[in-house]
C-alpha cells in the first residue's frame, strides 16, 4: 500500500478552509495536516518540524492572505534547501496569466482557481497525487 500524502493547506478564508477539510475528510490516501491561515505560519510550522519525514508532501497556498501572500511564500520555500524540494501549488479565486507565470518562474508545481465543488475538489486531489506519483517514479 502507497503511503498516506500529506497535504498542508494555507488559506484565511474560513468558507474555503471548511470546504478543503470537508472535501477530503473521508480520503485514505491522504492526511490533511492541520490548515495554516497565512504564509508566515506555514513556515513557523515547517521551521518547527523536526524530522524531515513529518514535513509535507504537497503544501498549498492561497495567493490572497495577510502577513504573507501565496507568491510570498512560494518564493522563501523555494530559496530555503529544506524545503525547495516540496512541491508547492498556488491557489486563487481567479488565477490569472500574470500569477501563473509569475509562480511558475519561482517553482510553484501549478497554479490553479479554487474549486468550489466537492467533485472539483476531488478531481484536482486526484490529479495532484497522479502527478506526484509519476514525478517520483522519474
Amino acid at each position: 500500500m502507497n503511503k498516506r500524502k500529506k497535504i498542508l493547506l494555507a488559506d484565511d478564508d474560513i468558507d474555503d478552509r471548511i470546504l478543503f477539510e470537508s472535501a477530503y475528510r473521508n480520503r485514505n490516501d491522504i492526511i490533511v495536516l492541520p490548515i495554516a491561515i497565512n504564509g508566515v505560519e506555514v513556515i513557523q510550522r515547517l521551521e518547527s518540524t523536526l524530522a524531515p519525514e513529518n514535513l509535507p508532501d504537497l503544501i498549498i497556498l492561497d495567493q490572497n492572505m495577510p502577513k504573507m501572500t501565496g507568491k510570498q511564500t512560494l518564493s522563501l520555500l523555494k530559496a530555503d534547501q529544506r524545503y525547495a524540494h516540496i512541491p508547492v501549488c498556488v491557489c486563487s479565486t481567479y488565477a490569472d496569466h500574470h500569477l501563473t507565470v509569475d509562480c511558475l518562474k519561482l517553482g510553484a508545481y501549478k497554479v490553479f482557481s479554487k474549486p468550489i465543488t466537492d467533485e472539483e475538489y476531488q478531481k484536482m486531489m486526484n490529479d495532484f497525487l497522479g502527478d506526484l506519483a509519476v514525478e517520483i517514479a522519474h
